[in-house]
């Protein structure tokens, strides 16, 4: 790469829909499209560009537990990159959606010479570990309820910046209640009981209203 080139090196453009080259590449998924498996080689790092992705992992025993979601501008596979020669977990689409593939070796070399994209990578890491730490705090204090109504506001984009999407694909009770480590029956009560209480509305059968009162849920002792 030529000296001047670093001075015009634009993250937002090198990770943009559709874009090709060097150690990565662009792959459309149908929604519950594997992306890859948990026991899957760890060599590569992945970015969504558009669409949803969740995270699972399977206990010996066959429980399943949802770890992650993730959507538009987030990374994932990071693992790698700290020696983890397996997956962990099994990535899949939730809806249609586009992922990047960067190979490691690609993303080492991009964190040694463009600071541009060490901080966006550096800071999506930080914001996942925050989320994991709010996660376990959520899991070990909260009720149920209050951890459905957060999942819903996260899920919502409520607190962070711009406006948030009231509209979200609707997701299925089963992958809320392993996302919240309850049971599908739990959260179809509580659905139920937020609908009634005007917190969530279902406009049709692909997607969900979240309001902003749902918050009471979340703030009230």
């Amino acid at each position: 790469m030529k000296p001047n080139d670093k001075a015009t090196f634009d993250p937002k453009i090198f990770l943009g829909l559709g874009k090709i080259g060097e150690g990565r590449t662009t792959a459309a998924y149908d929604k519950n499209q594997v992306v890859f498996a948990q026991g899957d080689p760890a060599n590569a790092i992945f970015y969504v560009q558009k669409g949803k992705v969740k995270l699972t992992v399977v206990s010996h025993n066959g429980k399943e537990a949802v770890v992650a979601i993730l959507g538009e501008g987030d990374f994932f596979g990071e693992g790698c990159l700290a020696h983890q020669a397996l997956r962990m977990a099994t990535a899949t689409s939730m809806d249609d959606c586009w992922v990047m593939r960067l190979e490691k070796a690609r993303v080492v070399r991009l964190l040694h010479d463009e600071p541009a994209f060490s901080e966006i990578f550096v800071a999506h890491l930080l914001s996942r570990s925050i989320r994991i730490e709010e996660d376990l705090v959520d899991q070990l204090f909260n009720s149920s309820e209050k951890r459905l109504a957060r999942v819903l506001l996260l899920l919502a984009q409520f607190g962070k910046e711009g406006q948030p999407e009231t509209i979200i694909a609707k997701i299925s009770q089963e992958t809320l209640a392993e996302m919240i480590g309850t049971t599908r029956s739990r959260v179809s009560f509580f659905m139920n009981k937020f609908r009634r209480l005007g917190f969530v509305n279902y406009n049709h059968k692909d997607t969900l209203e979240v309001h902003s009162s749902l918050l009471n849920v979340v703030l009230h002792d």
